[in-house]
């Protein structure tokens, strides 16, 4: 058990680290930075705490990564293209976190339809890690291609509460087994002298349209690494540069830099086509920026997510609307279609509506 001390959550709520959040009267503290051993997004509840999901670090090219990574055999299991939930049971009731620490009403409310709530009775201090994904997801903008509509789950860690530790790989994947719980492709386990077989892998799923892997080891200390396709790294920029200046500039290197070194190491040509791809990955959203720009007022994407009740929905809405300075979230519409509610909303990039709205009207910057 990992109890938080009591004089840290003090220093962190003096230095604003912590906030205190309500959700449908449930209070609860939420640490909404990395502060000393603490991760973003742990929330304390008055009973336990529920550590946030680490950090994964990221390899560049296979044939030095797993050799300088892993010292034991590692399972590898698809890296779903989605937002990180934590679901729990909090008394008598099923609530979902999501990566920064907020109880999300959309991802609570839906948690039924996905998962077998038995597990919770049978194993209440545990928590299922998973991966919602698909195009009606209120969060990110991209998704695997072979989710048509709505959203799905996928679970690819358990945990405990008071705890930083996952249990052990065989033993998650029996409970996942045993209640039929969605799972993310798990593909066995690899050793370091698998170089190309991973490569394959990459190769099929990068053909697929699917984002990558994650490599988790064999052993006590259950190093973890990810590693993406080359269809990912482009696929980021693409969706991404109609909002240039709402993302870190190492974003797009960092992205660049990735398909690099995946070229290097798997020997590929660079052609008129390639160069092709990538500039129209930048240039194409930057364009589509502009065209809102002239027509709406606005650099915004629309989201579209379903509600079982028109309550939730208001208090998801509510509660995005305040998340980001650099964002401002109006909503479209809010119609029950069949047995949802479905909500339609607007992110509206300020930065670039800002700086196209002043370059498009004649002003000048200075660079």
């Amino acid at each position: 058990m990992t109890q938080l001390p009591p004089e840290l959550v003090r220093e962190a709520l003096k230095r604003n680290k912590v906030k205190i959040e309500n959700y449908k009267g449930i209070e609860y503290l939420r640490f909404v930075d990395d502060f000393k051993d603490v991760p973003r997004g742990t929330a304390l509840f008055k009973s336990f705490t529920l550590w946030g999901y680490p950090h994964i670090g990221r390899i560049f090219q296979l044939s030095t990564g797993l050799k300088e990574q892993f010292t034991h055999p590692f399972f590898v299991e698809e890296k779903v293209d989605g937002y990180n939930t934590r679901i729990f049971l909090y008394e008598d009731q099923i609530l979902a976190l999501s990566r920064g620490g907020y109880v999300c009403p959309f991802t609570t409310e839906r948690v039924e339809d996905f998962i077998n709530l038995k597990f919770f009775e049978d194993h209440p201090n545990l928590v299922l890690c998973a991966e919602v994904a698909g195009p009606e997801n209120p969060y990110v903008d991209e998704h695997p291609p072979y989710i048509k509509e709505d959203v799905q789950f996928f679970v690819f860690d358990i945990m405990e509460k008071d705890s930083q530790k996952f249990l052990p790989y065989r033993e998650k994947e029996k409970l996942i087994e045993k209640y039929g719980l969605p799972s993310v492709e798990r593909y066995g386990l690899f050793s370091v002298e698998d170089v190309d077989k991973l490569k394959r892998l990459m190769k099929r799923l990068s053909e697929e349209g699917r984002e990558g892997v994650v490599m988790k080891e064999d052993s006590e200390r259950d190093k973890r690494v990810k590693y993406v396709t080359f269809y990912s790294s482009l696929k980021d920029i693409e969706i991404t540069s109609v909002n240039l200046l709402g993302l870190p500039s190492d974003y797009f290197t960092n992205r660049l830099l990735r398909l690099a070194l995946f070229m290097e190491e798997e020997g590929i040509e660079v052609d008129q086509e390639l160069f092709l791809k990538v500039g129209k990955a930048f240039l194409e959203g930057l364009l589509k920026a502009i065209e809102m720009s002239k027509k709406d007022g606005r650099v915004y994407r629309t989201f579209r997510c379903r509600f079982k009740t028109r309550e939730n929905a208001l208090l998801f809405i509510e509660s995005i609307k305040h998340a980001s300075s650099q964002v401002q979230v109006l909503q479209r519409r809010l119609e029950k279609e069949g047995d949802y509610w479905v909500l339609e909303f607007d992110r509206v990039y300020l930065n670039m509506t800002g700086l196209l709205g002043h370059l498009l009207a004649g002003g000048s910057i200075f660079d």
